[in-house]
């Protein structure tokens, strides 16, 4: 075999590979798209095309119970993270690699070491912390609870991108009289965008899709986000599941991520690979 041939052949099964892992990932979704669309003896049908189309489960989904008021606990909860996880990384950033202390290296590690634990392990606790500043059943109280998910891998990822910046930005601000927080925003934000978008789109998706605080940290349908609501949707009885409705809150919750990560999927590249080669 010359070697046009193992080239053709390596070609081949580097795009076989890549075929395999979109089909795997897609897949499902797909599914789920095709079977929101299908009411009655359908659903149970197995169709890998559209056979019929229907929108009564997305109609049924918003009926049924306060779903569209669930999407909005959800955007809330969000973006009150990204915020909170973006205003306390970026400041321990700053202290983590531009500010020289005893145990630096050792607070870094211990701030990642804390998403190590699962979250079972810390429910107890995190409930008692919850209850005890009274934000049970609150929105406030989810965006506490997620930000021991969200705010570790926000500090590391922004304090490696701020390492790497060139302290000759930073003097030069100094000796205009800049205070560490004129140096944060004017000097270091503006070209901290690429590893502040991943961070933040990673951090609402975390929020997003977290069932156990919010599951255990909420008790009323007006305050559930919307993994929950879906988790509690069910029929007349537990052999009557609305398959087509749990479809459709499926791709309803679905789609806003797609989307994000589709627009933003340029900055979130450089981003997680900012600060992993230094020239």
């Amino acid at each position: 075999m010359n070697a046009k041939a193992r080239k053709y052949l390596r070609k081949l099964a580097f795009w076989l590979l890549v075929a395999v892992i979109v089909l795997f990932a897609v897949f499902p979704f797909y599914y789920a798209i095709l079977t929101s669309f299908e009411t009655g003896s359908a659903l149970f049908d197995v169709n890998y095309l559209p056979e019929s189309f229907s929108l009564i489960n997305y109609v049924s989904v918003f009926k049924g119970q306060p779903f569209g008021h669930n999407i909005f606990n959800s955007i809330f909860v969000s973006f009150l993270v990204v915020a909170l996880s973006l205003l306390l990384g970026v400041t321990a950033s700053y202290a983590l690699a531009r500010v020289k202390f005893a145990g630096r290296g050792l607070l870094l590690v211990t701030i990642l070491s804390v998403s190590m634990f699962p979250q079972v392990a810390v429910l107890s606790g995190m409930f008692e912390l919850i209850r005890g500043l009274g934000l049970y059943n609150s929105m406030f109280g989810l965006a506490i609870s997620y930000m021991m998910l969200t705010l570790p891998f926000t500090v590391w990822v922004l304090t490696a991108f701020m390492r790497d910046l060139p302290r000759e930005l930073e003097e030069a601000a100094v000796m205009d009289g800049a205070t560490p927080w004129i140096v944060i925003r004017r000097v270091f934000l503006p070209v901290m965008w690429p590893a502040m978008v991943t961070t933040g789109l990673l951090a609402f998706i975390a929020a997003w899709n977290e069932f156990l605080f919010a599951l255990t940290f909420t008790l009323t349908d007006d305050k559930r986000t919307v993994p929950v609501a879906i988790a509690l949707i069910s029929g007349a009885s537990q052999h009557e599941m609305p398959w087509g409705n749990i479809m459709a809150a499926s791709v309803i919750v679905t789609l806003p991520l797609i989307v994000l990560v589709l627009i933003f999927q340029r900055r979130i590249v450089s981003g997680l690979t900012a600060g992993a080669v230094k020239g």
